[in-house]
């Protein structure tokens, strides 16, 4: 008999037990407690079958989160599909800095302007506009977000994010655009996690990663190519004073700040250079 126990404790020697145990919760629409309580339940053919093709597609380097269409980031749960890179934690360090420089601006203006260029999931706009909703007070700024991508298939994913976790009226404007062609205007901070691995460099990458969208990874031969799109087209688009922050790769700081020359340079909780900001 194949009961919940057995199934796991099958899969867990192909894939491990904690992305066994999420196929499962997926599957039958339970939660952690339920699996454990009810491990002795015998699941029938149909669900089992399908369980099974789940495991053999993440034994095969599919991301799980593809699969369940979920992945947690700075404590807000995102939708995820094939058209979207899923966010990872070292770019939290790249919101959390933004945020920080969005607070100091707040006290000195009364509208800021914020573009998320390459906004993906639109996991970097969101996460900044639910801190805004949730720390918002009544003397703050007027404070606009758009956010950019290239994919229409990434947008619509950004929208239905946007649509499940703010449930405020702060203006997130979702713009389909090749980095800055369609966007209009100056901005007072700009944010952007690019493509930024090399394209000859992407086939070295792990299983789970390659299955992720290339046109979110790939940065051109050098891997810099769209920073230097972003330096191109920086004086038409950040007003004085405003804030420039990227995510970058671990090795390419020194490529950054030739580009760029004066950044500052932020390093990930491990020990990585994990994002430049640059200061007009």
């Amino acid at each position: 008999m194949n009961t919940i126990k057995s199934i796991i404790d099958e899969a867990s020697k192909k894939i491990g037990y904690i992305e066994s145990s999420i196929i499962l919760e997926h599957v039958l629409g339970m939660d952690k407690p339920h699996i454990i309580i009810n491990n002795n339940n015998v699941i029938g053919e149909e669900k089992y079958d399908e369980i099974n093709y789940l495991i053999s597609k993440v034994e095969k380097g599919y991301p799980i989160q593809y699969i369940t269409h979920k992945q947690e980031f700075m404590g807000l749960n995102f939708y995820v599909d094939e058209n979207v890179l899923i966010p990872q934690p070292d770019t939290e360090i790249l919101v959390e800095e933004s945020i920080k420089i969005i607070e100091k601006k707040c006290t000195t203006k009364q509208e800021l302007r914020i573009l998320d260029l390459c906004t993906g999931s639109g996991a970097i706009a969101i996460s900044i506009a639910d801190y805004i909703i949730n720390n918002k007070n009544e003397s703050a700024v007027d404070i606009k977000i758009v956010a950019s991508d290239i994919s229409e298939d990434a947008l619509e994913v950004a929208n239905k994010n946007c649509e499940n976790i703010i449930k405020n009226n702060i203006s997130i404007d979702f713009v389909k655009s090749d980095m800055f062609k369609n966007i209009e205007g100056k901005f007072d901070v700009i944010i952007s996690n690019p493509p930024y691995i090399k394209s000859e460099e992407i086939k070295t990458l792990s299983k789970e990663v390659q299955n992720e969208p290339h046109i979110a990874l790939d940065g051109g031969e050098d891997g810099l190519k769209f920073y230097k799109a972003i330096k191109d087209n920086m004086d038409k688009h950040l007003k004085e004073n405003g804030t420039l922050l990227m995510e970058i790769g671990y090795d390419q700081k020194q490529d950054l700040l030739e580009i760029f020359e004066e950044a500052n340079c932020i390093q990930d909780l491990s020990g990585n250079d994990r994002v430049i900001i640059i200061e007009r």
